[in-house]
């Protein structure tokens, strides 16, 4: 092959296997989501892991240049790092069980996943460009000019798979098929290096067997089937029936990531399931006189399981609901008997919603976008309760829903604190105070009218009770100095470290 042409193959190497690493890291989010969720520490430890074995694989790439490592020992690395990626898909499915066995908190799980599944293709994958910046040097002799291009070319290729991955690849292929695509891609690449060496073919052939057996493995584990039944944007979604004592299906419920989100009747649009819901429901129909014809706003749509019972029980209501995915309004209508006739839908971020509404516009605004460890922390602070005690009308009413642990609520305090700035009334309902630590989910309101019975029972549907216990955390927020959450400082993560990075969260 002449000298032209090697430079450009290198080169080329260079940038599709510093693109595949990027997409592997892009996907990894998404393959982990339906274990242990997404937050700002499983990334911290994707990213840190990725980065690290990175450095690792730089460093020995570093070292086979300088013994002499040519084009066998590069098709060699791409080969291992073909059949580590594809190894990811079983691996996850062992690794899962392991973790869900032991109940690590969040910081263990998520570092246990990434540690075993892309530390490995990493490191392989970091061996490449120092090896082949090596190679080409003694093509070429400007050195200034091959080592500045090879970084050019390993930065492109990242910035080429993290958009193409996070934009176009998850939607439209899923992350099963990203990985096996990944790992053929990878494979091509060490053909070149190889074909021309009875030790590569050899290689390649034992490659090509242990990739079969790991693929059948993986089959039969169900390992290249997605848990989810839609991979968007933002989520990984899907959708269980709930059955009867007969086997016959009442209702269905929507999982976001790895969370029940909420669930919808079948039969009755106006029974409502799902505790939190059903709370948000009574405390409405409790604060106001009547509930007919009242302006609703909904940040996050989900299951949709109270605005489709408010606009089925009420025509006259109006029902904005804010909903950041279109896939779960497209999915929740498909899938959970949504009808969306009735309810403007609109497919954005309620707080830009709530900067263009005009003053007073709403009776009700209800925060449904906290979900488990996925914590929207513009949704907490100072700055997005001034927006909301805006829109409301006069005597309206505010309500959220957070999972924190009991009684060690750090992040309630100090929503409850932030919200007490502004409104006059801030009270937070649970079922029943447990006899030991756990994680609960908590219902905020805020007015600036009183709220009535401290024991809140609920009107229609299931019968169940609230406590509430809005002055003991008022007190707590008190007694820790609980602080103000803010645009510019709102550690939601930190508040929440109880939670996420003990057993306690499970």
């Amino acid at each position: 092959m002449h000298t032209r042409s090697l430079l450009r193959l290198y080169g080329l190497v260079v940038f599709l296997s510093a693109a595949m690493l990027l997409v592997l890291e892009i996907v990894a989010g998404r393959l982990l989501a339906p274990y242990i969720g997404v937050s700002l520490y499983t990334w911290t430890s994707i990213i840190g892991v990725i980065l690290a074995g990175l450095s690792l694989g730089h460093w020995v790439g570093g070292k086979m240049a300088d013994r002499g490592a040519g084009h066998l020992a590069a098709g060699l690395v791409l080969l291992a790092t073909a059949v580590a990626t594809l190894g990811i898909l079983p691996l996850l499915l062992l690794v899962g069980e392991l973790v869900q066995e032991r109940g690590l908190g969040l910081l263990g799980a998520s570092f246990v996943f990434v540690l075993a599944l892309f530390f490995l293709p990493a490191a392989a994958i970091g061996v490449i460009s120092p090896l082949l910046t090596t190679l080409a040097l003694k093509l070429d002799p400007r050195a200034g000019s091959v080592v500045g291009r090879m970084h050019a070319l390993s930065a492109t290729g990242s910035i080429v798979g993290t958009f193409a991955t996070g934009y176009w690849l998850v939607q439209w292929l899923g992350t099963r098929a990203i990985v096996v695509g990944v790992a053929a891609v990878l494979a091509l690449l060490a053909l070149p290096f190889l074909a021309h060496s009875r030790a590569g073919i050899a290689a390649l052939l034992g490659a090509l067997a242990l990739s079969i057996t790991l693929s059948l493995a993986t089959w039969q584990q169900r390992g290249f089937a997605s848990p989810c039944d839609v991979e968007s944007s933002y989520y990984c979604l899907r959708v269980v029936d709930e059955t009867n004592e007969s086997g016959v299906i009442h209702a269905r419920s929507m999982i976001i990531d790895h969370m029940m989100h909420s669930t919808n009747s079948r039969q009755d649009p106006e029974l409502i399931l799902t505790p939190y819901a059903h709370a948000m429901d009574t405390l409405v129909r409790t604060h106001f006189p009547t509930t007919d014809g009242l302006s609703w706003l909904f940040g996050g749509g989900g299951a949709y399981t109270l605005p489709r019972a408010v606009v089925h029980r009420d025509p006259a209501a109006s029902v904005t609901v804010s909903e950041i995915d279109p896939a779960v309004s497209a999915l929740a209508r498909d899938a959970l008997y949504l009808d969306p006739a009735g309810m403007t839908i609109v497919h954005g971020d309620v707080r830009n919603l709530l900067r263009r509404a005009a003053p007073a516009s709403y009776d009700v605004i209800v925060a449904d976008a906290f979900h488990d460890i996925g914590i929207p922390w513009h949704l907490t602070t100072r700055e997005f309760n001034d927006l909301v005690h805006a829109a409301l009308k006069p005597g309206g009413l505010y309500l959220a829903n957070v999972i924190d642990v009991f009684p060690g609520n750090r992040l309630m305090q100090s929503m409850v604190r932030t919200l007490a700035e502004r409104f006059a009334h801030v009270n937070v309902w649970i079922e029943r105070p447990p006899e030991e630590e756990t994680r609960l989910t908590f219902v905020i309101s805020a007015s600036d009218t009183p709220p009535g019975d401290e024991i809140l029972t609920s009107r229609a549907g299931l019968e169940r009770t609230w406590f509430n216990i809005g002055d003991y955390v008022n007190d707590q927020a008190r007694e820790n100095d609980a602080p103000v959450l803010t645009d510019d400082h709102a550690p939601v993560e930190r508040l929440l470290a109880r939670m996420l990075l003990t057993r306690r969260g499970n």
